[in-house]
């Protein structure tokens, strides 16, 4: 499982990939993908613990 935020980006909605995976599933720029999307609510059953907050500089480095 891989958990993004959605981050806005003039009038889109963005969402980045986090490098293990496109290195994992050996994502080329310019594919079509099929994502699903599932709402993570806030307290996540748990699912979220432990997990910082998104900052900034969390948006520059690799997600693993």
């Amino acid at each position: 499982m891989n958990l993004v935020k959605v981050r806005k980006e003039g009038e889109s909605l963005v969402i980045t990939l986090p490098r293990k995976l496109v290195r994992n599933k050996k994502i080329k720029e310019g594919q079509i993908l099929e994502i699903t999307i599932k709402k993570v609510r806030k307290d996540g059953f748990g699912i979220l613990k432990g997990m910082r907050p998104f900052t900034v500089e969390g948006e520059l480095t690799t997600h693993a």
